[in-house]
């Protein structure tokens, strides 16, 4: 049997997993070292050479860390909103309290900051400047309408310019495939909002739902769908993606759907279950990055065909 005070420190463990939400950040690990082997790593590096990168797994690990010390800064901030939007989850969170949060965050960005330098200097300055936006998003920029939902898509998609910084290979098919996963991000946001939409308004936060209602939002989140189609279209018509067009074809269908729902949903659980959606199409996304092309896991990558 496991004592009490063993019982109880588990449990804040769990409570601190829980705050970080350590099922993203793996989610994050993979789809940067996949970006790596498929998308932004120079031609002809295998799989195996580019996964024993001490350089790209210091740059995964920061990543890692700074989004987790992110997550804890935004629920020190959300506390008070979480409570009416996610009252199970918000139990779980406040086992840990705000000041030892406070702690774990600050212990966090400074262990960043120094593995930043095992890397480069201009690591240091990525990741610090990362984690200030993270901070004025979650204390300023998350209450205000259009920039909140801008900022939050745009600091999700940061971690592979990270990667991209450290190959410097610019490739159009990388632009486009981070503008798809950017506008999914932003609809996510969206949606959010309007699952959120009681704990905003109490907690006067100035969202899109909040300020022009949840029908102007809609109409905005259906043409942020719709544009989706010319990345989609440039992925799959002008770049090589080798079997990941299949992926993008899919989730043209999956997105006439979710529009569909979108304008027949009216409460949190419908909202919450669009939510849902956008994430299968995002985490699916990061799985069928090995789409492009299988052969790299022996051979390295081939030239990209623009």
């Amino acid at each position: 049997m496991l004592s009490r005070k063993t019982k109880h420190l588990l449990l804040k463990i769990v409570s601190m997993l829980s705050v970080v939400r350590g099922y993203n950040i793996a989610i994050i690990v993979l789809a940067q070292y996949l970006s790596a082997i498929f998308i932004l790593a120079p031609e002809k590096k295998r799989a195996l050479d580019i996964i024993l990168d001490f350089n790209l797994f210091m740059i995964v690990i920061v990543s890692s860390l700074t989004i987790a010390s992110g997550y804890i800064i935004n629920n020190f901030y959300d506390s008070e909103k979480d409570l009416i939007n996610r009252p199970n989850k918000s139990q779980l969170d406040r086992l840990v309290s705000q000041k030892t949060k406070l702690k774990v965050y600050f212990t966090v960005n400074f262990i960043v900051f120094l593995l930043s330098f095992f890397v480069s200097f201009r690591a240091v300055l990525f990741f610090s400047t990362y984690i200030f936006l993270i901070w004025f998003y979650s204390h300023k920029l998350k209450k205000l309408s259009v920039i909140g939902n801008l900022t939050a898509a745009f600091l999700a998609v940061l971690p592979f310019f990270a990667i991209l910084l450290y190959y410097k290979n610019v490739y159009p098919q990388v632009f486009a495939h981070a503008t798809f996963l950017f506008l999914l991000l932003l609809i996510r946001e969206m949606i959010k909002d309007l699952e959120n939409i009681k704990g905003d308004i109490a907690n006067d936060y100035q969202t899109i739902p909040v300020m022009f209602g949840e029908s102007s939002a809609k109409k905005i989140i259906t043409l942020l769908t719709v544009l989706t189609i010319i990345p989609i279209y440039f992925l799959v018509e002008i770049f090589d993606v080798g079997y990941m067009d299949i992926y993008f074809y899919v989730s043209l269908i999956i997105l006439i759907f979710f529009l569909q729902k979108l304008w027949n949903s009216n409460s949190k659980p419908d909202y919450l279950k669009l939510h849902n959606i956008l994430k299968f199409l995002v985490v699916s996304g990061v799985f069928c990055i090995v789409l492009i092309n299988p052969e790299v896991l022996v051979h390295g990558r081939r030239l990209l065909r623009f």
